[in-house]
C-alpha cells in the first residue's frame, strides 16, 4: 500500500514539474528578453527617443512613459519581434524597426492608452 502511494505522489511530482517546464518553455519564454536582447531593447529605446517621429508626438502629446516588448510568437525574423511602445496620455504609439540592421525606429501604429480613461500611477499614493 505504501509502494503504491509513494509511486503515485512520484508520477504526480513528476507531470506537474514537466507541466510548468513546458509551459515555461513554451509559453512564457517567448515574452522575456535574453541578455542580450535586453540590450539590444536599450538601444531601440534611444533610436527611438532620436527619431522623427518621436519628436512628433512629442510636440503634441504628453509622454508618460516608454515601454519595451518581445514577441516572438507573433512570427518574423529578428529584429521585427521586438518593439518600442510610447505611452501618452490620448493613446499609445508603437515602433519597430525599419530594416534588418535596425538603422532607425519607424512608427508601426497606434493602441488603447489606459491612461486615456484613468490618472497617471505616478506619484504614488499610500
Amino acid at each position: 500500500m505504501k509502494n503504491k502511494l509513494l509511486i503515485t505522489v512520484l508520477i504526480t511530482s513528476i507531470a506537474f514539474n514537466l507541466f510548468l517546464f513546458g509551459r515555461w518553455f513554451i509559453f512564457e519564454r517567448a515574452y522575456e528578453p535574453s541578455e542580450s536582447e535586453q540590450i539590444i531593447l536599450s538601444e531601440m529605446v534611444q533610436k527611438t527617443v532620436e527619431g522623427e517621429d518621436y519628436q512628433k508626438i512629442a510636440e503634441k502629446e504628453n509622454i508618460i512613459a516608454i515601454d519595451t516588448n518581445l514577441d516572438k510568437n507573433k512570427g518574423g525574423a529578428f529584429p521585427y519581434y521586438l518593439g518600442v511602445s510610447v505611452r501618452t496620455d490620448k493613446q499609445t504609439h508603437l515602433f519597430s524597426c525599419d530594416d534588418d540592421q535596425c538603422s532607425e525606429m519607424e512608427s508601426a501604429g497606434t493602441a488603447y492608452s489606459r491612461y486615456k480613461d484613468e490618472e497617471p500611477s505616478l506619484p504614488l499614493k499610500p
